[in-house]
This record gives C-alpha cells, structure tokens and sequence, in this order.
C-alpha cells in the first residue's frame, strides 16, 4: 500500500515537473498575421538614423558627461517640424557594463524628449561596422572630411572572439530590452545592424577574415535573448547586401536575419528601379517592411525618388543622417580614401546644418508634404 502511494505521487510530480517545463517554452517568433495586425495599427514610419550632432559615436552620445539633452530637443524638434515620426538610434553593450543604471535613466530621458516631439524610437542593440576597438571614456575628435571617422562597432573584436563574454552580452540584451519591453515609446528593437559587415573601406586590414563565422552563433543567441523577456515590440534585423531573389540565394546569415525578424527590414542605398525590384522581392513574406538605411544622394538614392515607393506600399523609412555634425555622414564613403578638402559639392548623407536650417530647402519642404496627414 505504501509502495503504491509512493508510485503515485512520483507520477504526480513527473507530471507536475512536464507541466512547468511546458510553460517556460521560450517565446516564439511572431506569427505574420500578429506582425501585420501590429503594423495596421501604426501610422507610416518615417525618421531617420539619429546621433546627435554634438556626438562622434554612439558611446558619446550616451555617455554621462557628454550626454547633450539640448541637442536632442533642438534636433527632434526639427525632425517633427518636417513630419518625421520615429528615429533609428544606436546603443553600445560597453554603455551597459559601464553604468547600466545610468544608461537606462539616459535612455528614459531621451524617450521623454522624443515622446513630447510624437517621435518613436527603434532602438538599435549590436552593430558591426566601423571601427571594431572601441573604448569607453573620451572619444577621439573626427579626423577632417572623413565619413564616420570615430563610430565604434557593439561588441568590438575583442568580445566578439571570447564566448566568454557571451554572459555580459545576454545580460546587456536581457537587461535592456526588459527594462523597456512594454513601452509603446519604442516602435522597435533592431538587435544586430548589419552583423557581417567586413568594413573593407575603412578597417578591412584590421578586421576578421571570418567574423561571419563569429557573428552567426552570436546573432542567433541574440534574438533569443531579446525574445526571451518578451517585448511587446517586434524584434527585426536588416538585410543589406547579397541576392535577395529567393531563399536559396540568400547567404546564411541573411537567411537567419529573415527567419528570426518578426518584421522585416532591409537597407538600400540604391536607385528607385532596384528599390521597386528589392521590395517585391522581399513581400514574398507577407510580413511588414521596414527599410532601415537608404538615401546617399550621389547614388540617386534621394528623398524624392525613394520617399513615394516607401508611401505606395507603407514601407518604414529610416534614411541615414540627420544633422550636420561630429559624424561627418554629409562626406561620402569614399573620404576614406580620398582626400577632401571642404565639404562636398553634394552631401552624401543628413538633412540639416548645424545651425538648424535645410542643407535643401527643397527637399525638407518634400518630405513634409509627403508625410502630411489628409
């Protein structure tokens, strides 16, 4: 009789242990019907990539000393006056291990600022280009007429070949992501800005011949992570270069990109026929798109002739650059190997000058009127 009372009720906590394994199944992606319903609901995105103008990278930007609340009331303010309605904005898991409270009470401060100008903010979580040894403190001064001398890549080379920092990683992510996941402030979590970036221009002798090899497991993990405290905003990453023309052509990493990405968001810095042709290509997954980088005006990738296919088919669009200022974006890539002496005949990249007024009046006057609600 014993024995079969004990038999019992090990059953009874087998059962009991089965029961809770099955309620801690970690999140899953979001289901395309849940995507669209989410981005129904959501008026057309439009803003740009945004540092501000008095930063040279995101580590300045955030960091408590050079944390410029000014600056960022002034410049939202003038995205707003033009319609803009959201911003793409990059953080650092350096950011995180250095003062994680202050970083989020930074990070609760600009959402305040934003909110009063109706701007969302997608925040950005990894990202792999530029200069992959950053450093906390103070950053260098921008080398002269170089495109982006001082932006600083999240995790750098260091971290990226130590899985033993994965831990602080997944903290930084966990951590973060939590602290915001029911905050309607934020449109959306980018989790790794183009994570196999070889930067072949600007630090291609000093990069990792295989960081794909490196990335792949880490971006995986990533969104893992970021699910697992499960936010009420879509997690995404974008596509930015290769074939998009069907799965079988997409590269490994791209292919995870997509098959993670609760939306889907891409980056082109090309002319409107290849928009047009990258759009269709990816509407095969019936999901939201999101473009997350696109506008270099030399490349005839403008706000006139990209802006309107974004509004036909209720693209997001995120141009890169904004102001005027310490990242230099209004240089073109190639200042990394050419000299320039003064600022371009045409600026590759931004809206504004530093003292607020349209580097295009033009072209302000244009965006406003495409985002301008009937």
């Amino acid at each position: 009789m014993q024995r079969s009372l004990l038999l019992i009720l090990l059953a009874a906590a087998l059962g009991s242990c089965g029961t809770t394994e099955q309620k801690t199944t970690a999140p899953e992606k979001w289901s395309a019907e849940k995507a669209n319903e989410w981005y129904a609901r959501q008026d057309w995105p439009v803003g740009a990539n945004y540092i501000t103008s008095s930063a040279i990278n995101q580590l300045e930007m955030w960091q408590a000393e050079t944390f410029d609340t000014a600056a960022i009331n002034t410049e939202l303010g003038h995205a707003a006056s033009i319609g803009m309605n959201t911003m793409r904005v990059f953080l650092h898991d350096l950011l995180y291990e250095q003062d994680s409270a202050g970083l989020f009470n930074r990070m609760e401060t600009f959402l305040q600022i934003a909110s009063r100008h109706n701007i969302s903010i997608m925040f950005v979580l990894f990202d792999s280009v530029w200069d992959p040894f950053p450093a906390l403190g103070k950053q260098r001064d921008p080398k002269p007429h170089v495109h982006n001398s001082g932006w600083v890549q999240s995790p750098g080379i260091k971290v990226l070949t130590d899985s033993t920092q994965y831990p602080r990683l997944e903290a930084y992510v966990k951590n973060t992501v939590k602290r915001f996941a029911q905050d309607d402030r934020i449109i959306c979590w980018d989790v790794w800005n183009e994570p196999d970036n070889p930067n072949v221009s600007a630090y291609g002798h000093v990069e990792l011949e295989n960081k794909s090899d490196y990335v792949l497991p880490l971006l995986r993990k990533t969104f893992e992570w970021a699910r697992a405290v499960q936010p009420e905003q879509p997690l995404t990453t974008g596509i930015w270069t290769g074939d998009w023309t069907s799965d079988s052509t997409l590269s490994p990493i791209a292919r995870l990109m997509i098959e993670e990405s609760d939306v889907i968001s891409f980056h082109t810095y090309d002319d409107s026929l290849s928009v047009e042709q990258k759009v269709q290509q990816l509407q095969r997954y019936q999901r939201p798109l999101l473009c997350t980088e696109y506008m270099a005006r030399p490349r005839q990738s403008t706000f006139q002739s990209i802006l309107p296919i974004f509004r036909k088919h209720k693209i997001a669009a995120y141009n890169w650059g904004f102001a005027e200022g310490k990242s230099q974006t209004n240089y073109p890539w190639d200042s990394w190997k050419k000299t320039y002496t003064a600022e371009p005949e045409l600026w590759f990249h931004d809206i504004f000058r530093k003292d607020g007024t349209p580097y295009i009046q033009e072209e302000v006057d244009f965006i406003k009127q495409l985002t301008s609600k009937e």
